[in-house]
């Protein structure tokens, strides 16, 4: 009993700083790689046009788990009229926000941390539910990403990034 005591203790210690350690200096997401926190220059001025995203093919996410740890993704960017949106596509017979943690986690709690290049922007989003604006984004994605078109509009969700 007291050696499974001790095991348990230097488990939880090595979690723990594994967890410290990563905290510090953040893990990025990799491909279909989730990660953790996200680390960068932080930006704290408010962005009134988002268009020098352009440059940029994909930006990590980092949202909050209800578990207390965060949670990152690699997604696709798309500025349209000096703002930012997000975009998630779901396979048909996929549920939202169900079938991707990210989405559950910000319908939760909107609170995201967007790392763009080497900066960090903290912000909160919404999801798009006017269709007219949520048209005009994909239109504007479609010429961004001309190799991913998606022939249903009702498997894409858009979440507009809110002002600072």
């Amino acid at each position: 009993m007291r050696a499974l005591r001790i095991g348990l203790g230097v488990l939880v210690a090595v979690v723990l700083v594994a967890l410290i350690t990563l905290r510090i200096v953040g893990l990025d997401p990799q491909d279909r790689r989730p990660g953790l926190w996200l680390k960068g220059e932080v930006v704290t001025q408010p962005v009134t046009d988002w268009s020098f995203t352009d440059n940029y093919q994909n930006i990590f996410v980092q949202t909050r788990s209800w578990y207390g740890l965060p949670h990152s993704v690699t997604t696709t960017i798309t500025a349209h009229d000096g703002k930012l949106y997000l975009t998630s596509v779901y396979r048909p017979g996929g549920r939202f926000p169900d079938d991707r943690l990210w989405n559950r986690n910000i319908m939760r709690d909107p609170h995201v941390r967007l790392k763009i290049g080497d900066r960090v922007f903290d912000r909160t989003v919404a999801l798009v539910t006017d269709p007219a604006e949520k048209d005009a984004v994909l239109a504007t994605k479609a010429k961004k990403y001309p190799r991913q078109r998606v022939t249903d509009k009702n498997l894409v969700y858009v979440f507009r990034v809110q002002p600072a």
